[in-house]
């Protein structure tokens, strides 16, 4: 490695020690040491370069084999434990990077600091922002794993895969071959009860235009409006939970203001990643000053009427519309505004299907993630989500003619496949029947609503025997993402159980 990645790893490693020693001493130390050591290197999305060298080091100074592949994913090769020989040779797969969300009052930077970890009850949270359970738990596992002297196993290769967030450009650009394993055990399950043999696919649906602006009509009066305090959450697991959508709230409103009292719009920006439910969203308008108190009044009684919809899903929920100190000089022109208004209302958010196959399993849905209108430029960002390919696609194609009927530009792209379940799978009966010894009761077998990249290594590795598993994580790719302490304890006594049962070779 190079001298300044080895001094900039030692800062991490010495910041850390100070940060997170409440979280180094609990059960199991082994996997939280390793999450401490992990949540100290900034691993954002696309931005990997700091912990692809950091797993290297560590794979490199256990003496085991360790490479990057062209897309720059880490594989590290541990051989078998004695004894453990003729059992088939397994995958243990994660992905580096994390969502990466902090609440607005936070001062953080994601690209230059670790996660700053605190122990709450049964839950380990980061202050203010998103905290890297998913995936830096299951990551920590195998790292504990690889570390290990004691741990029964047979021959694994680790895999850690780069920008699962936002693409799976890792997962799809692995190529065949690489991999040598016969069974793969995916670490980014989210309830430990839950064993999942399928998975969701997805397609980014991308909508753009230009607008012409207008100068701000005289005798206007400058507004800010702001929806904040929702919960946010996975835009996948979360989607089925009635959750708001800043997006959608914040439509809601300009759409009135404009029927109402012309509101005309200077600027919108909401929501912040496609895999991530908006929690957040904030418009400069204006209104004429015949109708500001008119138009005062009557937000307050739709911002009451929205609080008593959301009153159980989203107690937190603050609308705030405030006079500006200035008012904008531009707005947008008119008849582009009420095009982008009504596309928006008519374009689908949250929940489109539900499977017919599998009981509360979501089939398909679609996310209205990032909303930007400025300086000419509007661009609506979403994330449709679907385990049967047509259903994902007829969607998709639903919200392009949305957009496209008020002249957007729609781009479909990062489209991944779904994983289709597997119940005659070899690996499924080994966890099942580990599960209930040691719990007592039956796990729930499921296909989940996310995209996990089962489904796309199975394309190149078409006889890899699959399942996912993890401890519980609420509230991913939000600020009050937290992990459970006694779940992690549960997870880890269950993954050794699993590598001292690999099948034996055919």
């Amino acid at each position: 490695m190079h001298q300044n990645t080895v001094f900039t790893l030692y800062l991490w490693r010495t910041k850390i020690t100070i940060m997170s020693q409440e979280i180094r001493n609990l059960a199991p130390q082994s996997l939280w040491n390793k999450f401490a050591d992990l949540n100290a290197v900034p691993r954002p999305s696309k931005k990997e370069e700091r912990v692809i060298a950091f797993m290297k080091d560590f794979g490199t100074n256990l003496g085991l084999e360790t490479f990057e592949d062209e897309i720059r994913n880490v594989i590290i090769r541990k051989p078998a434990t004695a004894g453990m020989e003729n059992r088939k040779p397994i995958v243990l797969q994660g992905h580096l990077d994390m969502v990466h969300q902090k609440n607005n009052d936070t001062t953080f930077d994601f690209l230059t600091q670790g996660i700053d970890m605190y122990v709450d009850g049964d839950w380990v949270r980061a202050k203010g922002t998103t905290l890297g359970a998913d995936n830096g738990l299951g990551v920590a596992a195998i790292m504990a794993i690889l570390e290990s002297t004691d741990i029964a196993h047979p021959a694994i290769e680790a895999l850690f895969t780069i920008d699962e967030e936002t693409g799976m450009t890792g997962a799809l650009n692995l190529k065949g071959g690489i991999l040598q394993g016969e069974i793969l055990l995916n670490l980014d399950t989210e309830e430990d009860d839950e064993i999942d043999i399928g998975c969701a696919g997805g397609i980014d649906v991308t909508a753009t235009r230009t607008y012409k602006q207008e100068e701000t009509p005289e005798a206007s009066v400058g507004y800010t409006i702001t929806v904040k305090g929702l919960n946010g959450g996975h835009s996948g697991m979360d989607i089925n939970k009635g959750l708001g959508n800043a997006n959608k709230i914040m439509n809601r409103l300009l759409f009135d203001g404009f029927e109402n009292f012309g509101l005309q719009i200077a600027e919108i920006s909401g929501g912040s990643l496609r895999n991530a439910i908006p929690r957040e969203s904030v418009a400069q308008v204006i209104i004429a000053q015949l109708y500001d108190e008119a138009f005062a009044f009557d937000m307050q009684e739709i911002i009451g009427d929205i609080k008593t919809e959301y009153k159980t899903t989203e107690p937190n929920l603050t609308i705030d519309i405030v006079k500006s100190q200035t008012t904008p000089t531009h707005v947008m022109d008119l008849g582009v505004q009420e095009g982008l208004l009504r596309a928006i209302y008519a374009a689908h958010n949250g929940v489109y299907r539900m499977s017919a196959d599998m009981a509360d399993l979501v089939e398909t849905s679609n996310n209205i993630a990032r909303v930007v209108v400025k300086d000419g430029e509007i661009s609506i960002q979403n994330l449709t989500r679907s385990s049967v390919e047509t259903s994902k696609m007829d969607l998709a194609n639903g919200l392009r003619s949305a957009y496209e009927l008020f002249g957007c530009e729609v781009e479909f792209g990062g489209s991944y496949p779904g994983w289709t379940p597997n119940v005659k799978s070899e690996i499924l009966d080994v966890l099942v029947s580990i599960y209930e010894k040691q719990n007592g009761s039956k796990p729930s077998v499921l296909a989940c609503h996310a995209g996990l990249e089962c489904g796309i290594l199975g394309t190149n590795y078409p006889n890899l025997d699959m399942i996912s598993f993890g401890p519980t994580i609420h509230g991913a790719h939000s600020p009050d993402e937290r992990a459970s302490i006694s779940s992690s304890q549960k997870f880890w006594k269950f993954l050794l159980e699993i590598l001292a049962n690999i099948p034996m070779k055919n």
